[in-house]
């Protein structure tokens, strides 16, 4: 998924650029296409794999491996840093720079996994590990654009390539074929439409202490910082429009459903693929509940130009919440709507530049205790 495109940097035409550059421990890694749980692929494809296939003919393509994916050394008599000068040289003789950072299932699994040297299953912190965050910045020193592929199976708190490098990528741990995945992402053969699953955190210091065991500032629907990247989060090479959002009904009796319907329209250059996200938010609770929350989800299809209407249906369970006693409960009052492209967070309107709609609804009645 795509997490950053400065200057609309991607996708890169492959007919106009000459030479690239691979760089970074994930770049050629056979082990962060597998994961943490795996068979045994007839092929596999790493992001260099990828690219390497993917280039007009006649393109050069440079590779180092950079640094250690957490060492500070690749080779175990070697001085620190010792891949770091050939990165930055490989750097310098390309038009474009692919880095592929992150973590692999060495770093992050399970507690006692025996391949789980660097921090038994646990990462320490939110960070790139090791020598990476050197790396990058070693390159970018170059000048050069860097594209930069994150692999990793959960977020990492990359605030300073947020603040410096132009381009994005979250590729997780993408499977046996992944680089080729990556590679067509990056050329532009799809547009991406991936959103966030998680919370993308500016710093480890900003999280709740780990012996809190309350909410607050835990998940998208309780945090109140400024996130790197939300919940729901994610661009495409196009852009979307948002219109006209329309309930069926603005006043319902306890138990009753309600339909909720908008407009989607693709105003950019490409066909592409919108996650359409619909949040819902009891203004008027009893207890305590989220800022909002994930009700429904669509995925449409529209080519350049094209318009399409989109429906969700709100069920009375989305509405109830969770009373202080643990019952699940429906309560009459006000309950707010929000459709589009992202969360309605300031952050995620500000990186998507697109207007999240929203309307309300009132719930008539007395409250109803429901089933879980």
């Amino acid at each position: 998924m795509l997490l950053k495109n400065e200057h609309n940097l991607l996708p890169l035409d492959k007919q106009k650029i000459k030479s690239i550059a691979v760089i970074g421990p994930n770049a050629d890694s056979r082990t962060v296409l597998e994961g943490n749980y795996c068979g045994t692929a007839s092929r596999y494809v790493t992001v260099l794999d990828g690219i390497r296939e993917a280039v007009a003919e006649g393109t050069r393509i440079y590779y180092a491996q950079g640094c250690h994916l957490y060492k500070d050394k690749v080779q175990p008599l070697a001085e620190p840093d010792d891949r770091l000068s050939e990165a930055v040289s490989c750097a310098e003789r390309a038009d474009v720079v692919v880095m592929c950072l992150g973590l692999d299932p060495s770093i992050e699994g399970e507690e006692g996994d025996a391949t789980n040297e660097y921090s038994n299953g646990d990462k320490k912190d939110l960070n790139l590990p090791g020598r990476q965050q050197k790396l990058l910045e070693a390159v970018y020193e170059t000048g050069k654009p860097i594209i930069l592929v994150l692999l990793s199976g959960s977020a990492l708190a990359v605030t300073w390539a947020d603040e410096h490098i132009p381009a994005i990528i979250q590729a997780w741990y993408p499977g046996a074929e992944g680089g080729k995945a990556v590679a067509s992402l990056i050329f532009g053969e799809y547009s991406p439409s991936g959103r966030l699953p998680v919370t993308f955190y500016r710093t480890t210091e900003e999280l709740p202490d780990f012996c809190d065991y309350s909410m607050k500032n835990r998940t998208y629907r309780y945090m109140t910082n400024k996130a790197l990247y939300l919940f729901g989060y994610g661009l495409s090479y196009t852009k979307f429009e948002y219109r006209d959002i329309v309930l069926n009904k603005k006043k319902i009796s306890v138990g009753e459903s309600i339909r909720c319907s908008v407009w989607v329209r693709n105003t950019g250059k490409y066909h592409a693929e919108e996650t359409v996200q619909l949040y819902l938010n009891d203004i008027e609770a009893s207890v305590e509940v989220s800022r909002w929350q994930l009700t429904g989800i669509r995925k449409v299809f529209l080519r350049q130009g094209k318009e399409k209407q989109v429906e969700f249906t709100i069920t009375p369970r989305m509405m109830a919440l969770i009373d202080n006693e643990g019952k699940c409960v429906l309560e009459p009052g006000k309950f707010q709507v929000f459709v589009g492209g992202s969360q309605p967070d300031e952050r995620s309107i500000e990186l998507t530049g697109t207007k999240v709609l929203s309307d309300i609804f009132e719930v008539c009645g007395s409250p109803v205790e429901l089933e879980y």
